[in-house]
Protein backbone atom coordinates (compact mmCIF):
# COMPACT_ATOMS: atom_id res chain seq x y z
CA UNK A 1 0.00 0.00 0.00
CA UNK A 2 1.64 3.10 -1.06
CA UNK A 3 1.72 6.14 2.00
CA UNK A 4 -0.91 8.26 1.63
CA UNK A 5 -1.04 10.62 5.16
CA UNK A 6 1.61 13.94 5.91
CA UNK A 7 3.25 14.76 8.49
CA UNK A 8 0.51 17.04 10.27
CA UNK A 9 -2.41 14.41 9.06
CA UNK A 10 -0.46 12.20 11.06
CA UNK A 11 0.51 14.06 13.99
CA UNK A 12 -2.64 15.20 14.45
CA UNK A 13 -4.38 12.11 14.32
CA UNK A 14 -1.85 11.20 17.06
CA UNK A 15 -2.98 14.37 19.34
CA UNK A 16 -6.89 13.02 18.89
CA UNK A 17 -5.87 9.61 19.79
CA UNK A 18 -4.06 11.21 23.17
CA UNK A 19 -6.70 13.73 24.05
CA UNK A 20 -9.28 10.85 24.05
CA UNK A 21 -6.75 8.42 25.88
CA UNK A 22 -6.99 11.35 28.65
CA UNK A 23 -10.52 12.01 28.54
CA UNK A 24 -11.24 8.10 28.91
CA UNK A 25 -8.63 7.50 32.12
CA UNK A 26 -9.85 10.45 34.07
CA UNK A 27 -13.33 9.53 33.57
CA UNK A 28 -14.58 12.35 31.27
CA UNK A 29 -15.98 10.56 28.99
CA UNK A 30 -18.02 7.59 29.42
CA UNK A 31 -20.79 4.79 28.03
CA UNK A 32 -21.42 4.50 24.62
CA UNK A 33 -19.28 7.44 23.54
CA UNK A 34 -16.17 6.22 25.17
CA UNK A 35 -16.48 2.96 22.89
CA UNK A 36 -17.30 4.75 19.97
CA UNK A 37 -14.27 7.25 20.59
CA UNK A 38 -11.77 4.38 21.76
CA UNK A 39 -12.53 2.71 18.47
CA UNK A 40 -12.11 5.70 16.57
CA UNK A 41 -8.95 6.39 18.20
CA UNK A 42 -7.47 2.97 17.33
CA UNK A 43 -7.98 3.28 13.97
CA UNK A 44 -6.54 6.77 13.73
CA UNK A 45 -3.77 5.34 15.70
CA UNK A 46 -2.45 2.29 13.20
CA UNK A 47 -3.14 4.86 10.19
CA UNK A 48 -1.20 7.68 11.58
CA UNK A 49 1.68 4.63 12.08
CA UNK A 50 1.37 2.91 9.27
CA UNK A 51 0.60 6.00 7.13
CA UNK A 52 -1.88 4.91 4.85
CA UNK A 53 -5.68 5.90 4.89
CA UNK A 54 -7.85 3.38 3.17
CA UNK A 55 -10.55 5.97 3.11
CA UNK A 56 -7.59 8.43 1.26
CA UNK A 57 -7.83 5.73 -1.70
CA UNK A 58 -11.35 5.63 -3.34
CA UNK A 59 -10.94 9.47 -3.59
CA UNK A 60 -7.45 9.76 -4.51
CA UNK A 61 -6.79 11.85 -1.96
CA UNK A 62 -2.85 12.07 -0.56
CA UNK A 63 -1.57 14.62 2.27
CA UNK A 64 1.59 13.52 1.52
CA UNK A 65 4.65 16.14 0.14
CA UNK A 66 5.30 15.59 -3.73
CA UNK A 67 8.61 14.51 -3.88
Amino acid sequence: MKKNMGTIDRILRLAFVVVIAILYFTDAITGTWAIILLILSGVFLITSILGVCPLYMPFGISTRKKS
